[in-house]
């Protein structure tokens, strides 16, 4: 509402709701018992050498003219309004067809059918539920699904992630997807908390509800469902073909949302072949590095005890090297386990994930070096793709051909060693199994070389950070999508083909989960012309 007023305060770890207002009152001098009403809008851990508080920023209300006297004379507040988004049914049903049930389509199919179009939800995996399964299945034996893994399935790459939610700004998109997300049993904590996170463990069911809630207001499910071809005229799409238990089949639909996830190679070669228009796009390859979850609470907490009130410690490390490279931390997994992520036959590829207690013996994140086009060493649009499969298979060639990976201790990475040395303190949490090799066996020269020099710069910033009995697990491929499908900046069209929409991760516009979803959002919203 316009009565509103913003404002950041600082608050002890175990806060309640009266210490909120009393710290508003504090830091703008007048009673707490004039706040009215107040809503926390983000929370943020901020560690300042041995103290640890929450940095809040709120929104309160207050009587019109003690506002007018706050606003009129303070630097540190501010007005606030936030209007969340309305959504308004349509006259009938044009049943669109989203492709893809990840964060990106779920959301976009929840919001078309929030405003009555029955969307029609095409997904090449199996339902979260025997997704699982056949998942959990892989991660114990190796045996691995072509349909139905840790890339492909209901839920979406993130399913099998830490299910962290990053989110920048609170705009009505990223908040309509925290909300149901909540509404769907998780957390209200979610709404505010920067660096939230869900739990691999929590998201089957939050999915499911989701799912039902599409079925509930119209929506429909094919699971099983590859998308094969478009039937385009005169520029313009009039169907979709998709294959199902070796049956092709037709929808004839004036609107298609593509949310097909960063891994459906297939899909982007015939994408390609149909002459969607689509350009290279900068990505990230490297290894995981796994450090005793208690280590890394010490290194970052100072006092290992901590974390019992804190959480189970996070970090987020970035250089610039002088070559122009850059080494970031990615998709960081507290007290979590680097899991088999493989999207395809023959190639190996690793990925984080956490429970949502965090509390598995080591902490694990991915750390990537970029990529940009200049090394793709070819024009042709799906160029990176090749780039990750030839990774991924190098890794599974050299590992014996049954999906175990490449690992190496750190001691015997950084001393350009082969990888010689035991896995003693830190023991590799990939769940299929490692072999020795070190990552110059599998990776391009100038990652291993710019991740050394990474790791002795992230070192500099978190002391301790280069244990040496810290482990590197790869290959680390599909952070990202090495590809983006262009459309336009107003209607999200694809400039080519009109009722053609490229949402989510896939098509290169988001990264996460959240930001996935909020696209999705995003996209529903320009087709209902809602905003």
């Amino acid at each position: 509402g316009a009565s509103l007023i913003k404002t950041d305060i600082n608050v002890n770890i175990g806060y309640n709701k009266e210490d909120i207002k009393s710290e508003i009152s504090k830091s703008l001098g007048f009673p707490s018992s004039e706040i009215l009403s107040f809503e926390i809008l983000k929370k943020e851990l901020k560690l300042d050498g041995f103290s640890q508080v929450y940095k809040l920023s709120v929104a309160f209300s207050v009587s019109d003219e003690r506002r007018a006297g706050l606003l009129k004379i303070r630097k540190r507040v501010s007005p606030y309004e936030f209007t969340p988004l309305n959504i308004t049914p349509t006259a009938k049903p044009t049943y669109p067809v989203v492709a893809g049930a990840g964060p990106a389509g779920l959301f976009s199919a929840l919001v078309l059918a929030e405003a009555g179009e029955c969307p029609i939800i095409l997904e090449r995996g199996e339902r979260i539920d025997l997704r699982q399964r056949s998942v959990g299945k892989f991660f114990k034996t190796g045996e691995f699904s072509k349909s139905s893994n840790a890339q492909f399935g209901e839920g979406g790459a993130g399913a099998f992630s830490d299910g962290k939610l990053k989110f920048g700004a609170r705009d009505k998109y990223n908040y309509k997807v925290l909300c149901e997300l909540v509404r769907a049993g998780a957390d209200e904590d979610i709404l505010y908390t920067k660096g939230a996170h869900l739990g691999t463990d929590k998201l089957p069911l939050l999915v499911t509800k989701i799912r039902e809630r599409i079925i509930n207001l119209g929506g429909k499910f094919i699971f099983g469902a590859r998308l094969t071809d478009l039937i385009i005229k005169d520029g313009a799409l009039s169907a979709c073909i998709f294959e199902r238990e070796g049956r092709t089949e037709r929808i004839d639909t004036e609107r298609l949302l593509l949310a097909i996830g960063h891994s459906a190679r297939d899909t982007f070669s015939m994408l390609y072949d149909k002459q969607i228009p689509m350009q290279q796009r900068p990505f990230g390859i490297g290894v995981r590095i796994e450090h005793p979850r208690e280590y890394i609470n010490k290194l970052i907490y100072k006092d290992a005890s901590l974390a019992s009130s804190l959480g189970t410690a996070s970090y987020h490390l970035v250089s610039h090297l002088p070559s122009g490279r850059s080494v970031y931390s990615f998709c960081m997994c507290p007290g979590g386990v680097v899991v088999p992520a493989a999207g395809s036959v023959g190639g190996v590829v690793t990925n984080g994930m956490s429970e949502y207690s965090r509390m598995a013996d080591n902490s694990n994140a991915a750390h990537l070096v970029s990529l940009t086009p200049g090394d793709f060493k070819s024009d042709h649009p799906l160029a990176g793709f090749e780039i990750q499969r030839k990774i991924e298979e190098c890794a599974f060639r050299i590992c014996g051909e049954d999906y175990t990976a490449p690992a190496i201790r750190m001691d015997d990475f950084l001393s350009n060693r082969p990888a010689v040395s035991d896995f003693t303190e830190v023991k590799p949490s990939y769940s299929i199994g490692v072999r020795k090799r070190t990552p110059d066996d599998y990776l391009p020269n100038f990652v291993t070389d710019s991740l050394r020099e990474g790791i002795l710069e992230f070192d500099k910033w978190l002391s301790g950070f280069n244990l040496p009995t810290a482990v590197l697990t790869g290959p680390e491929t599909r952070s990202t999508s090495p590809v983006r499908i262009l459309r336009e900046e107003i209607s999200r069209e694809c400039p080519t083909v009109k009722g053609l929409y490229p949402i989510g991760e896939g098509a290169g516009y988001s990264g996460g989960i959240v930001s996935s979803a909020a696209d999705g959002v995003r996209t529903a919203a320009a087709i209902l012309k809602l905003d």
